[in-house]
C-alpha cells in the first residue's frame, strides 16, 4: 500500500482509496477477483470508496476483444461488483465497456455499499482515432450522487481536460468529481497541473485513478493523485501498481472558499455570449 494518511474523525470525513494497478488484460474473472481482495485491504485500512481505473473492469487497450467483453449496466460483472461492495462495505466506483444494444459507451459506474447502483456515466470527450472507433460518446453530464453526506460526480480521463466539462458538473452541485483514468507518460501535465487546476478553479475535491504498467504495449504513466481545493495532491502515485488513501472533509472546502472564490464571482452573462460566437 502507498500514500497512506492517518485517520481524521469528525463530521464530513471520508477516506477515499485509489487502487492504480495494471489488471489482467481481457481476464474479467482475474479482475473481479482482483478488486475482491484489494477492496478488503481498502475496508480494513478505513477506506469508504475505492476507485478504479478507466476501462478497468477488461482493460483498455484491448480493441479486439472489447466488442465481446462489453456488458450491458447491471450485467454479470456488475452483480459480482454489487457482492464485493456488500461483502466489504464500500462504495466502488469503476470503468468498463458497456454495451446498448449495438453501440458500444466508455462508461464508469458507481455502486454502493448495499450493493446498489448509485451513479452512471458515459464518457463524452472521446480520445484519438483509437476511441473514436470503438464507442459512441455519451450525450451528458450524469447528475452528482449522495453518498455518505458527499455530492460526488463523475468524469472519465480525456474529459477532465475539458474545463467546462468540469465547470459542468461543479455547477451542478458536485463537491468530490471521481476520474477513471487511462494515461500514457507524454501526458503527464494533467495530473500534475490539469487536475490541481481543476480542483482549485471548481473549489472540488478530483480523485483521478489511473492503470500502471504496461497493457498489450501501450506503456501508462501512473501518476494516480487526489487533489484538493487548494490544489495541493493529498495523495500521488508513481508508475507502480499502488494503493492510495486519503481523507477529505467538507471542512476543508469551506476553509479555502474564501480564498478562491471563483465560483462566487463568475460572470456567466460574459461566458454564454463567448461560448455562442465560439459555437
Amino acid at each position: 500500500m502507498a500514500g497512506q494518511q492517518q485517520r481524521q474523525s469528525g463530521e464530513g470525513v471520508m477516506r477515499l482509496a485509489l487502487w492504480q494497478t495494471a489488471g489482467m488484460p481481457a481476464d474479467k474473472p482475474a479482475n473481479l477477483a482482483a478488486l475482491a481482495r484489494t477492496a478488503r485491504a481498502a475496508a480494513l485500512a478505513g477506506a469508504e470508496l475505492l476507485l478504479c481505473p478507466e476501462c478497468w473492469l477488461s482493460g483498455y487497450n484491448i480493441p479486439e476483444d472489447c466488442a465481446a467483453l462489453a456488458e450491458p449496466a447491471g450485467g454479470p460483472s456488475a452483480i459480482a461488483i454489487a457482492a464485493i461492495a456488500r461483502e466489504t462495505g464500500l462504495a466502488i466506483v469503476y470503468g468498463y465497456a458497456e454495451r446498448e444494444g449495438e453501440r458500444l459507451y466508455n462508461s464508469a459506474a458507481a455502486i454502493g455499499p448495499d450493493g446498489a447502483p448509485l451513479g452512471h456515466y458515459r464518457k463524452t470527450h472521446l480520445f484519438g482515432d483509437f476511441e473514436r472507433a470503438l464507442y459512441t460518446p455519451g450525450d451528458a453530464f450524469a447528475p452528482p450522487f449522495v453518498y455518505r453526506g458527499w455530492r460526488m460526480g463523475m468524469l472519465i480521463c480525456y474529459d477532465v481536460e475539458f474545463p467546462e466539462a468540469v465547470r459542468a458538473v461543479a455547477l451542478s452541485g458536485a463537491e468530490l468529481l471521481l476520474i477513471p483514468t487511462a494515461i500514457t507518460p507524454e501526458y503527464g501535465c494533467v495530473p500534475g497541473v490539469i487536475v490541481p487546476a481543476r480542483a482549485v478553479e471548481n473549489q472540488i475535491f478530483v480523485a483521478y485513478c489511473d492503470h500502471a504498467g504496461e497493457e498489450n504495449g501501450l506503456a501508462y504513466l501512473g501518476g494516480s493523485c487526489l487533489a484538493g481545493p487548494d490544489g495541493k495532491l493529498l495523495a500521488t502515485a508513481g508508475a507502480a501498481e499502488a494503493l492510495l488513501f486519503a481523507d477529505i472533509t467538507h471542512a476543508t472546502l469551506s476553509a479555502n472558499a474564501a480564498s478562491f472564490p471563483y465560483r462566487r464571482e463568475r460572470r456567466p452573462e460574459l461566458y454564454a455570449r463567448s461560448l455562442l460566437i465560439d459555437s
